[in-house]
């Protein structure tokens, strides 16, 4: 990409793009000066235009185009060119799905999501695995509502069904058998260090299934309006997120005698929930009013890290990547984050 000559004073100068990451639709804040002088400035990502949402001479908020990739951000300002900022944008590796939560990563990185479909409705195939090259092949078809997943430490994976209130168990073959019944509506599973295996009901209650497959109700919180997402942090309390109809959810966290207490509030329909390998968590949300992936860390402080529209559910990936599930689509995105999940 040319840079035009330069009239001193006069160049666009970037001093910080906000969040560092952005799929398709998210919004970046873009902060310098010498963006506009008096002229509309024009942005591109790579060789895409940005459309530009706000514009000011040291403001400027743009939007990731369809066909952007990670690379070059430039300000063009009518005289002159910046000189370019790296940016992290997502590539978009799978898509006609349904995910309502996170999608599974095994410890190779295959990827499993769903195909959830609306309550009641029986679709083809209920569970798809996309592998190393992003190939996606129907993995799981016999299933209704298919919700949340996750692996054990064995690679079996676990499959909740919100119209039936069953825990299923899969092989890495395809064979599904049913693990336990009777779970509500259920939607989260996480399971604890422990191998018990926890499971959201979303009336509120959360349910504890020992390996032995005992039943007990482990933790009550308010009825949640589509689902709740659980996620074991690296101090063994169970995280928890079931949205409502209030702008200002909260991250519950529950300790081993099942207590309740609310670690952050502030964000809108959070949903889907990963650790890195320090201790901070990342949330499918809405925070100060923009949305995509948020990171609050331990001692409570929150930033959102990934921009973009309609995500539920993340996962991060062994390569430090990032796994970002929309409601029709799976992204990847090299955070260069390494998930707990992965720590030896």
């Amino acid at each position: 990409m040319g840079i035009r000559k330069s009239t001193n004073g006069n160049k666009p100068e970037i001093s910080q793009i906000t969040p560092a990451a952005a799929i398709t639709g998210g919004e970046l804040q873009i902060r310098g000066k010498s963006f506009s002088l008096g002229m509309r400035p024009r942005v591109t990502i790579g060789d895409v235009s940005a459309p530009l949402i706000i514009g000011s001479d040291s403001l400027l908020i743009v939007k990731v185009p369809e066909g952007a990739s990670a690379g070059e951000l430039v300000i063009e300002n009518g005289q002159n060119a910046s000189q370019s900022y790296t940016c992290d944008i997502g590539i978009m590796i799978a898509e006609n799905l349904h995910p309502v939560t996170n999608p599974a990563v095994d410890s190779f990185g295959n990827i499993f999501s769903t195909f959830s479909g609306s309550r009641g409705q029986k679709v083809q195939h209920a569970v798809f695995k996309i592998d190393l090259n992003f190939n996606m092949k129907p993995f799981v078809s016999d299933l209704m509502n298919a919700t949340a997943l996750v692996f054990d430490r064995d690679g079996l994976l676990y499959i909740s069904s919100r119209f039936d209130g069953v825990i299923y168990r899969v092989t890495p073959n395809g064979n599904m058998t049913v693990f336990v019944e009777g779970m509500g509506v259920a939607t989260g599973l996480a399971f604890d260090r422990e191998d018990n295996l926890y499971v959201g009901d979303r009336s509120g209650t959360i349910f504890k299934i020992s390996p032995e497959g005992q039943i007990f109700v482990f933790a009550t919180l308010e009825p949640s309006i589509s689902a709740y997402h659980l996620a074991f942090g690296l101090d063994r309390n169970l995280y928890v997120t079931g949205p409502t109809t209030s702008s200002y959810d909260a991250v519950y966290r529950v300790n081993h005698q099942g207590e309740v207490e609310v670690f952050f509030r502030g964000l809108g329909r959070p949903q889907g929930m990963d650790f890195d390998e320090n201790g901070n968590l990342y949330v499918a949300a809405s925070y100060g009013g923009r949305k995509g992936v948020v990171r609050i860390k331990p001692d409570g402080v929150a930033d959102l890290v990934v921009s973009g529209p309609s995500i539920v559910g993340l996962q991060f990936m062994p390569s430090r990547a990032m796994c970002v599930a929309t409601t029709n689509a799976l992204h990847r995105v090299d955070v260069g984050i390494r998930g707990a999940r992965f720590v030896r």
